[in-house]
C-alpha cells in the first residue's frame, strides 16, 4: 500500500520544525549555561540576539525554499541570509570562548549552503567553508577531534540539506505529474466523446441540410416534393435526437464492462491503484446500465473528493443479486458532504430493482455498495 503524502506546505512545516530542534540540541546547551549558571548580563546581550536571529533566519530560508516562493530577483537577499547565518555562528565562539560548546555553532551554517546555492555553487562553497572552519577552529584553539568533526560535519551537513530539498521537489513533481495524467486522461475521454458525437451526427445533419436546400429550391414549383421532403427532415432530426441520447447515456449502450474498463484506466493514471475484476460471462444484460452508472460516478468521486491511493472493485454474481463493491481509502481526506449523484444513483436503482448504500466504513475507506437484482422485477 502506498503511503499517504500530506500537501507539501505540512511536509515543509514538518522538516522545518525537525531542522530547528536539531539546531536547538547545538546551541541551547551552551545558551542554558549563559542565561542560568554565568548570568552575566553582557554575555547574555550577545548570545541571545545571534541565537535568536540564526533560528529565525535558518527557518526562513529553509521554509521558502521547500514550498518554492523564492523569486529569482530574491536569490541575492537569500545569500545574504546565508551570509548573515555564517557571521552570527563565527561570532558566537569568538565573543563567548569554545569552552561551553558554542564551538558547535561553527556546523550550523552548513545545513543551509546547498538548499540557498546551485548544486555546483554549493559544492565549492562547501568545501571552502570547511577548510576556513578548520582554519579559524585552529585560531580559536579548538579540540583536535572537534576540528575533525567539524572538517566531516560541515560536508555531510550540506549534503544532508540537499537531498532534503530534492525530496521535497520530487514529491512534488511527482503531484503534478499525477494531476497532469489524470487530466489527460479526462481530456481523452472528452476528445472520444467528441469523435463519437461527430460520427452519430455529422452525416445526419448534413443530410437534413441537403433536404432543407432542396424543398427550398422546389417550395414554388412543387409543394408535394417539399412536403415529402419536410417529412423526412423531420424523421432525420428524430433519429439524430435519439442518436444524441444514446451517445448521452454511454456512448450507445452502457456496459458494466467497458465502464470498468475505463474506471480503472482513468484512476491508474491518477496515480490510484486499481484493477479491473473479472465479470461473470452470463451476467444479465439489465444490470449493466444501473451498475455502469454507479461505477462511473464512484470513480468522479473517488477523482474529485477522495484523495485516495488505492480503489478496490469486486462484482459478485451469486445469488438472485449481483453485486458491486467499490471501496477506497481517501475516506479521512474526503472534502464536504458530497454532492447529488449518489442521490441520482440509488433513485436510478430503487428503478431497477435495487439499492445502494454509500458512506464512511470506519476503517479510513469509502465504500460503495450497489445491488440489482438478476431477474425482471
Amino acid at each position: 500500500m502506498r503511503p499517504r503524502i500530506p500537501r507539501l506546505t505540512a511536509i515543509a512545516a514538518i522538516i522545518v520544525a525537525m531542522a530547528l530542534v536539531t539546531l536547538a540540541g547545538l546551541v541551547l546547551s551552551p545558551m542554558w549555561d549563559e542565561l542560568v549558571t554565568r548570568r552575566d548580563a553582557g554575555r547574555i546581550a550577545v548570545a541571545v540576539p545571534l541565537v535568536a536571529a540564526v533560528f529565525a533566519l535558518y527557518g526562513r530560508l529553509l521554509w521558502l525554499n521547500l514550498v518554492r516562493r523564492a523569486a529569482p530577483v530574491h536569490r541575492s537577499v537569500q545569500r545574504l541570509g546565508l551570509a548573515a547565518v555564517l557571521a552570527c555562528c563565527w561570532t558566537l565562539p569568538a565573543l563567548l570562548g569554545v569552552g561551553q560548546g558554542w564551538a558547535n555553532a561553527l556546523v550550523v551554517p552548513a545545513g543551509l549552503i546547498a538548499v540557498v546555492l546551485p548544486a555546483r555553487q554549493a559544492a565549492a562553497v562547501t568545501g571552502a567553508v570547511a577548510a576556513l572552519t578548520f582554519g579559524y577552529g585552529l585560531v580559536l584553539d579548538l579540540p583536535v577531534l572537534t576540528l575533525l568533526y567539524n572538517l566531516a560535519g560541515i560536508p555531510l551537513t550540506a549534503f544532508s540539506g540537499y537531498v532534503t530539498i530534492w525530496l521535497v521537489h520530487v514529491v512534488q513533481e511527482l503531484h503534478e505529474a499525477r494531476a497532469e495524467l489524470a487530466g489527460a486522461a479526462v481530456g481523452e475521454e472528452r476528445l472520444r466523446f467528441a469523435r463519437d458525437l461527430h460520427d452519430v451526427l455529422g452525416h445526419s445533419l448534413q443530410a437534413v441540410a441537403l433536404r432543407a436546400e432542396v424543398a427550398e429550391r422546389f417550395l414554388d414549383r412543387d409543394p408535394g416534393r417539399v412536403r415529402g421532403e419536410l417529412v423526412e427532415i423531420q424523421a432525420m432530426a428524430r433519429d439524430s435526437v435519439r442518436d444524441v441520447r444514446e451517445v448521452v447515456r454511454g456512448y450507445r449502450a452502457t456496459s458494466l464492462r467497458g465502464e470498468l474498463d475505463g474506471v480503472s484506466a482513468v484512476l491508474r493514471a491518477a496515480g490510484i491503484v486499481c484493477d479491473r475484476p473479472d465479470l461473470p460471462p452470463d451476467l444479465p444484460a439489465r444490470v449493466h446500465e444501473p451498475l455502469g452508472w454507479v461505477a462511473r460516478e464512484a470513480a468522479t468521486n473517488v477523482l474529485r473528493h477522495a484523495g485516495a491511493s488505492w480503489c478496490r472493485i469486486t462484482v459478485d454474481a451469486d445469488g438472485p443479486h449481483v453485486r458491486l463493491e467499490i471501496v477506497n481509502d481517501g475516506a479521512g481526506r474526503r472534502a464536504g458532504t458530497g454532492g447529488s449523484g449518489l442521490t441520482g444513483l440509488a433513485e436510478r436503482l430503487r428503478a431497477a430493482g435495487g439499492a445502494l448504500a454509500a458512506g464512511p466504513a470506519g476503517d479510513g475507506t469509502f465504500r460503495v455498495t450497489a445491488t440489482v437484482p438478476k431477474g425482471d422485477t
